[in-house]
């Protein structure tokens, strides 16, 4: 938050407020390059697939579905700045309805950063039986899905 920002909540009676600055946990949660013994290689966003499917909440599930196919059984849905608004899954494809997406698409998605170790990601997803899980900045913004076969 900008210090004018902060300056307004305290002037309209907010006692407890920061100002954030931008720190190596950022740099990596936006998918920049990291480096030494843990660099980027090692992290998720190295192999989180950017052609994940995606949509607005206003399309049709029916045409998304028709659009997806079986590769991917996941659509994210997401706003015009790209940010994860909700996920349609298997089943919300599979219904074949004439509703919107975010009529169908559970809200708030489990997400991870690109800059989540690999190993971690793999036995998260093995306890969970996960097959996919989608992959933001720390601003919410998409930047993949993450496959358990790509691990």
């Amino acid at each position: 938050m900008s210090p004018r920002a902060a300056s307004r909540l305290e002037g309209i009676g907010f006692t407890s407020v920061y100002d954030y600055a931008v720190g190596k946990a950022d740099w990596g949660s936006f998918g920049l390059p990291l480096e030494g013994e843990a660099d980027s290689s090692t992290r998720v966003g190295s192999i989180a697939s950017v052609d994940a499917p995606t949509c607005r909440p206003d399309e049709l599930v029916s045409d998304v579905a028709e659009r997806v196919g079986d590769e991917w059984q996941i659509c994210v849905v997401t706003n015009d700045e790209g940010l994860v608004l909700g996920l349609l899954g298997r089943k919300a494809l599979g219904s074949g309805q004439s509703v919107r997406a975010e009529d169908a698409m559970s809200l708030g998605p489990s997400t991870i950063r690109p800059s989540a170790r690999r190993e971690a990601i793999a036995r998260r997803m093995l306890d969970q039986n996960l097959t996919r899980i989608v992959v933001t900045r720390s601003d919410g913004t998409l930047t993949g899905v993450l496959r358990r076969e790509d691990l």
